[in-house]
């Protein structure tokens, strides 16, 4: 089967699918403090020399703090009519709990405002990485009481904006906050402790099952689901071997936060490999993170080929690459291989029997320019999101219920530990000016979506 998806003639998406594109808090917004709200881990992480690729910190970013309007003309130019963004928990509490920061949920009720005057809908992310770094130094995400927290700024947020908004996402991507922030130590709060990673994963999923009717008691009739990056996992070839650790890799990607929200409970042969770093579970706890959800959000951006090897610690497993396909400016890892795309659609409906899912995050990035004409010229990212497009409408035509896109991301950002050295946008940002200029991937995304099809 080719790993390449082309336009695929003027075959059309169903007339209800949700085009949008998204952002996250952190990388776009620019310090809270400036307006009254309080650190947040990634404001401290990227103040620790050589967390972050450039040197850059989130403190400006794309200022859509200030400059919120341009984006929202930017978005109705492109005819984009669903944009999914992130609430920064520090501008709301800026202790993490108790006080309540009157300006940041001002901030928010002006740019949900702003949207539904613009015609476009609000897709909410609660978590987005950025805890405040007052309930890092009180123990972070190991500790339950972060969960608690949790649950009474979800209670504050939804009671704000519950009234106009109605497409909630509770977390963004439990395995880069519990892995990547707690066991791998790449991302904030920089911490390195297996069992600390799998401890948080579950009470960030606890966390998402107690938010759950909070969100639901506070906006009546909206739509609630969780958003996970899923990984299409394959082995490097037939080998048993090369087999078991792709499985060990799918386990620690996929199942360990797949199973238990949908009623498996964590993975056997996972707790039986990670042994004494399992987590604490007390009672209830799989039955609240197994709270009904409307939806499950896919991010989507590469698959990985495993075999056995002397990487990755207890998986045992290395990292392969395939030699006829490209890779994005992320490196040789981001395979740009549309298939595995309409494979993870396929598993997860057949797998989990999910209702609905959206493609939450799906993009490239490639190093633009702003050519002598003022144009920006981005071949490569059209390509993708087209070939990405095609994979979503093969697997719809198969009955997989996929029901939205939405592009990572709106504009260019700071992207975490890589700074401002990677660019995704379908817009792109100058960021000594912080002028905006839409690429020509973002003309060609509206095209599609004023034709609905490729």
């Amino acid at each position: 089967m080719s790993h390449e998806y082309g336009p695929v003639g003027n075959v059309k998406y169903p007339n209800d699918f949700k085009w949008g594109v998204a952002t996250a808090a952190p990388q776009i917004e620019g310090y809270p403090r400036a307006a009254g709200g309080g650190e947040s881990i990634w404001n401290t992480f990227a103040g620790i020399a050589g967390n972050i690729k450039d040197g850059t910190t989130p403190n400006v970013a794309d200022d859509h703090y200030h400059l919120y309007k341009k984006d929202i003309a930017n978005m109705k130019e492109l005819g984009i009519k669903n944009y999914r963004f992130s609430i920064a928990w520090p501008r709301i509490f800026p202790e993490g709990t108790g006080r309540i920061e009157k300006q940041g949920i001002e901030f928010y009720e002006r740019l949900v405002d702003a949207l539904l005057k613009a015609g476009i809908t609000s897709w909410i992310t609660l978590y987005h990485w950025d805890l405040p770094q007052v309930l890092e130094d009180k123990g972070g995400w190991p500790s339950r009481e972060t969960a608690y927290a949790f649950t009474k700024y979800v209670d504050v947020v939804t009671r704000a904006l519950g009234d106009r908004v109605k497409h909630w996402i509770t977390i963004n991507e439990p395995w880069c906050s519990s892995i990547l922030g707690y066991y791998l130590g790449a991302h904030a709060p920089g911490r390195k402790s297996l069992s600390e990673g799998l401890q948080t994963a579950h009470h960030i999923l606890l966390a998402h099952g107690m938010a759950v009717p909070i969100i639901r008691e506070n906006s009546k009739d909206s739509e609630v689901g969780i958003v996970h990056n899923f990984q299409p996992i394959y082995p490097a070839d037939g080998k048993e071997e090369n087999y078991q650790a792709s499985l060990r890799f799918d386990g620690y990607s996929n199942r360990w936060f797949l199973d238990p929200l949908f009623g498996k409970g964590y993975p056997p042969d996972m707790l039986t490999l990670y042994g004494n770093a399992v987590p604490r579970v007390e009672e209830n706890d799989m039955k609240i993170i197994t709270a009904k959800t409307d939806y499950l959000g896919v991010n989507y951006y590469f698959p990985q080929f495993i075999k056995e090897g002397q990487g990755n610690g207890i998986l045992r497993s290395d990292h392969v690459t395939l030699p006829d396909v490209g890779h994005t400016d992320m490196g040789w890892m981001w395979m740009v291989y549309p298939n595995s795309l309409y494979d993870a659609l396929k598993r997860l409906k057949e797998e989990y029997q999910i209702p609905a899912i959206y493609i939450t995050e799906n993009g490239a990035a490639y190093q633009d320019t702003v050519d002598a004409d003022g144009r920006v010229r981005d071949p490569k990212r059209t390509l993708y999101i087209e070939q990405h497009l095609g994979a979503v409408l093969r697997a719809i035509a198969d009955g997989i219920p996929v029901r939205g896109y939405f592009v990572w991301s709106l504009m260019d950002n700071w992207e975490w530990a890589e700074g401002n050295s990677k660019r995704f946008g379908i817009v792109y940002v100058d960021y000594d000016t912080l002028k905006r200029t839409i690429k020509d991937s973002g003309r060609r995304y509206a095209e599609i979506i004023a034709e609905n099809s490729l």
